[in-house]
């Protein structure tokens, strides 16, 4: 089977060694998923893997054998932005921007988890529904790092959208 990323479907490469991220960037050009600290630790490179955030990194584009990959590419384009990209740009969820990718993909699979109900370290409780407080998106969102530090920025956009998205 192939892989789909961002609704295209793609031959896996030859060589089974190829990490998914630099399948995405070298052999698709895909260049807006980063490479950070090439050892999953800063999530400059995290990616949608049927819905769930991975850091690309750490995954072999082989394992992938028809899953559906979205990146930053496949979320929204300048003209027609995500809700989250749209967020970051109005609340400048960024500065020079190298880790915005891989913080938008993970903001758009955590909000999936809080709208599913799964609990983090940070909810009150393991049942019911969660909330998307402050609280709650800075832990969900710990393994994405930002050296400019636009956390406070990055939490008000993730918050803005999660509003909106809430259906109380």
């Amino acid at each position: 089977m192939p892989i789909t990323i961002n609704s295209r479907s793609h031959d896996l490469p030859e060589d089974p060694r190829v990490s998914l991220l630099d399948f995405l960037r070298h052999d698709l050009g895909l260049t807006g998923t980063k490479k950070g600290c090439d050892h999953g630790q800063c999530g400059a490179c995290t990616v949608l893997v049927d819905g769930m955030r991975i850091n690309s990194c750490l995954s072999l584009a082989a394992m992938h054998d028809g899953d559906h990959v979205t990146t930053i590419e496949g979320l929204g384009t300048p003209a027609a932005p995500s809700k989250l990209q749209q967020a970051f740009v109005e609340h400048d969820g960024y500065q020079c921007g190298y880790c915005t990718p891989g913080q938008i993909c993970s903001a758009t699979a955590m909000l999936q988890e809080i709208a599913n109900g799964w609990p983090s370290d940070a909810s009150e409780s393991l049942e019911g529904p969660m909330e998307a407080s402050g609280a709650e998106i800075r832990e969900r969102m710990s393994g994405n790092l930002c050296r400019c530090g636009a956390y406070a920025n990055i939490v008000a956009a993730i918050e803005d959208v999660a509003a909106q998205e809430d259906p109380a």
